[in-house]
């Protein structure tokens, strides 16, 4: 079971890594089997995919996802707790409004994650 200040924790350090540009950190969050679902895989791959399977595939999507974005930027919004994942709302160096899932395995990592925008 997710509680809040876990949740809220759990955002902040999230925010913290990608706003740092710190591939490892953000990593840090994901088990090795987790899937990643956006629509932005498509744009930023050049391929026609929705999701990707696995850190190392994962790992690969967000090292060119970062090359691109030099002026990428997190701003939490709201953070929404669930019980075994949460949601946290947060606007883009875009001025996109998005929300990211994530539904946790059992030893606290991210096995499951889908970005949705505005």
């Amino acid at each position: 079971m997710i509680d809040r200040p876990w949740a809220e924790h759990f955002a902040a350090d999230w925010i913290a890594a990608w706003n740092s540009y710190d591939l490892n950190a953000i990593l840090s969050h994901y088990a090795e089997d987790v899937v990643f679902h956006s629509p932005r895989i498509a744009v930023v791959m050049g391929e026609p995919i929705d999701s990707v399977s696995g850190k190392a595939a994962l790992a690969r999507y967000w090292s060119k996802a970062l090359s691109q974005g030099k002026d990428l930027r997190f701003h939490l919004e709201r953070v929404y707790v669930g019980s075994d994942g949460l949601s946290i709302s947060y606007r883009n160096h875009r001025g996109q409004h998005v929300v990211e899932t994530f539904v946790f395995n059992a030893q606290g990592l991210v096995a499951e994650s889908t970005a949705t925008y505005a």
